[in-house]
């Protein structure tokens, strides 16, 4: 009987002791919310939000028509007299209601706009240099690529930006993100390739004559192709800072031939 005490006692306090550690490991790995879904998301409502109020405003100036045609006759209408509480409530109460719609959808912006610049903590970071007409991507151990990003599917991708140039804008319209890089100053966005596949890069912003031929690509591959990817391109990168060896010459010879003479 004290024996099962003593082990239930032991495995209770071990239960304790790993309680903060498992409270540990899920504070450090949180869920990444996809701010393309949620934008999809207020993109819907506001759409929604605009038909219905169009189609009310359109009945409502219908029947203003119908009641206002004009009459055989020349009939003179009377519109009829409202009580200082009725004209205050006609007034007051749809301000309220459309204010509250749009009030509503703002609250959401807000909520979305913090949410595109709160960058995950467990991403991917990739520097960008924009200019004229390229997109030039440098990789944290030295990989770079030009006017193709090649990133990995399940983990955020941050991009520090800059231009050498002018203003560019950096828009992926599949994942909803656009931001300006301009010279002199560092602007971030951020995005969450969630499955493998290919997406556009446009500048939305005009830079110049070419200013329609600065496209690119996203390339979202499996981790562990992205991951064979990378390698190749660490391998290939490595071959090329190695110094080239100079083949030797001919000079010992030719010093002993005029030697010789």
């Amino acid at each position: 009987m004290h024996d099962k005490i003593r082990r239930g006692a032991a495995g209770l306090a071990a239960l304790l002791l790993a309680a903060p550690a498992w409270a540990a490991g899920a504070k450090s790995e949180p869920k990444v919310v996809d701010p393309a879904r949620d934008w999809d998301h207020l993109w819907r409502e506001v759409i929604v939000d605009i038909t219905i109020i169009g189609v009310l405003f359109a009945i409502v100036t219908a029947w203003f028509i119908w009641q206002a045609r004009r009459r055989p006759g020349n009939e003179v209408g009377a519109s009829p007299r409202l009580s200082p509480a009725s004209a205050v409530g006609w007034v007051v109460i749809p301000i309220f209601v459309f204010l509250s719609i749009d009030l509503y959808t703002a609250a959401n912006g807000w909520v979305l706009w913090n949410t595109f610049r709160d960058v995950p903590a467990n991403r991917l970071e990739i520097k960008l240099e924009a200019g004229m007409y390229s997109w030039d991507y440098t990789y944290p151990n030295g990989v770079r690529t030009q006017n193709q990003l090649v990133v990995p599917a399940g983990t955020p991708v941050v991009l520090r930006m800059t231009s050498r140039d002018t203003l560019h804008s950096h828009y992926i319209p599949d994942f909803r993100v656009k931001e300006d890089s301009m010279p002199g100053r560092i602007t971030y966005l951020w995005f969450n390739p969630t499955k493998p596949g290919e997406h556009v890069v446009t500048c939305a912003e005009y830079c110049g004559v070419m200013h329609g031929y600065m496209a690119g690509r996203i390339i979202v591959k499996a981790p562990e192709e992205y991951a064979a990817w990378m390698k190749g391109e660490e391998t290939s990168l490595a071959a090329a800072s190695i110094p080239a060896v100079e083949p030797a010459t001919a000079t010992k010879p030719a010093k002993l031939a005029a030697k010789k003479t």
